[in-house]
């Protein structure tokens, strides 16, 4: 019996996949539930499983754009395919030249050469190397020699104590050329196309859109870290021990903006053709770098979590995402967004709402500078922070009022949590 294996619907008004790469070769035997095949959709990469036992026969080719439901493969399940293993060995392995016979080599073995004439029979030093008079050159010019005749005369001239004397006194005086470090680029005009991901090209209309269709604006401002690296540093080891998770920035940002929402909830709105939907819950999106592009999984109910539940919630979203294991349902959804690019260096930068919320908070990274302290030059750890937001939903004074209260909650952690005898340890529920 032979059993088609389909391109699965990966969620509503997806239409194609994209084949990303197979997990299994043509003609190899596969089990049932095996995962044979990557796809790609406009949201998240799907395995897709065997579904019998039996020998595999591939349809398509990675790269092809599939539509749902087109056959992909056949598993004949009355048919023994090849170990997955033995796919290598099919072209045989050219067989070993007999070694050359010892008793009579064509040239002397290498170890009876001299070093001295070893060097002058493979190096020759280069003509322009020579440093000649014009006058030297000129005589032999007059006398039809060559430089390379004077190089080859030299090197059969035996070198006394004199010369050697000559060297030493006059070593010193040798420029030598400094080091020139190799480049990393090959210098060569190659081209390579590849092509888009489906992902990637739903990233791409999205952003597009957002910046067409979108009143967006971004306002800055700056934190003070002092007192959160405090925190970690005083208690990241009693932290990771108790929840073993560590204790990272990005749950004190969580933190901070489910308060300040509280304060500015419509930062956490969304525009519905002409109605605006507020909601009394906070899904906090983070973005994260993935191997095949931008992810955006969701940390539902962000505003009842604990700093550790934040933590351990932004760990499995990440290694979710490094493994392109992230589903629809990991994606679906979110109220507002995060974006760390101060993970790779950035300073300062304007991040783009992801849709159809109406705000995102970028982080960047920690520096230390000096700042004015109750009229004194300090150095302390600052992070410059970005809020780019839809004004037809959120006004100015909404949007700098919220940063201003995130702001708040970081330079005083303590904040989050009013009324705690000791706001630190209650902070991060030890």
């Amino acid at each position: 019996m032979k059993v088609e294996i389909k391109v699965p619907s990966p969620g509503e008004s997806i239409t194609e996949v994209q084949l990303a790469s197979w997990l299994v070769e043509d003609g190899q035997q596969v089990e049932k539930d095996q995962d044979i095949v990557e796809i790609d959709s406009d949201k998240a990469t799907l395995s897709v499983a065997a579904e019998a036992d039996g020998k595999i026969k591939l349809m398509a080719q990675e790269g092809d754009t599939l539509e749902i439901g087109s056959v992909i493969a056949v598993i004949d399940t009355e048919a023994v395919g090849a170990p997955a293993s033995s796919q290598k060995k099919e072209t045989p392995a050219a067989a070993p030249e007999p070694a050359p016979e010892k008793s009579a080599p064509a040239v002397p073995p290498k170890e009876n050469i001299p070093p001295q004439a070893e060097t002058a029979s493979t190096t020759t030093a280069p003509i322009s190397e020579l440093t000649l008079s014009p006058l030297a050159r000129k005589m032999l010019q007059q006398a039809g020699a060559s430089e390379q005749e004077l190089l080859e005369f030299f090197k059969t001239v035996r070198i006394g104590k004199e010369d050697v004397a000559f060297f030493l006194e006059n070593r010193s005086k040798i420029s030598k050329p400094a080091p020139v470090s190799p480049s990393s680029w090959p210098g060569g005009r190659h081209e390579e196309r590849q092509k888009m991901t489906m992902l990637r090209k739903k990233l791409a209309q999205r952003l597009v859109a957002v910046k067409n269709e979108t009143a967006m604006l971004t306002t800055f401002n700056e934190v003070d870290m002092s007192a959160i690296m405090e925190i970690r540093k005083k208690y990241k080891e009693a932290f990771k021990e108790k929840f073993g998770v560590g204790l990272g920035f990005m749950s004190f940002f969580t933190k901070a903006v489910t308060e300040a929402i509280r304060h500015f909830p419509k930062v956490n709105a969304q525009i519905d053709g002409d109605e605006i939907i507020q909601f009394d819950y906070v899904d906090i999106s983070i973005a994260v770098s993935a191997p095949k592009g931008l992810v955006v999984p969701v940390i539902r109910n962000a505003e009842t979590m604990s700093l550790a539940e934040i933590e351990k919630a932004i760990k499995t979203l990440a290694v979710k995402a490094r493994e392109n294991k992230i589903t629809l349902e990991d994606m679906q959804g979110g109220t507002f967004t995060i974006t760390n690019g101060g993970v790779f260096g950035s300073m300062m930068s304007t991040p783009i709402i992801n849709p159809p919320q109406s705000a995102i908070l970028g982080m960047h990274n920690i520096v230390e500078r000096p700042v004015a302290v109750n009229g004194k030059v300090e150095i302390h750890p600052m992070m410059y922070v970005a809020l780019s937001y839809d004004h037809r939903v959120i006004d100015g004074r909404e949007s700098v009022g919220f940063l201003v209260k995130v702001k708040e909650m970081l330079e005083q952690p303590s904040r989050m949590l009013f009324g705690a005898n000791d706001p630190d340890k209650a902070l991060l529920a030890l």
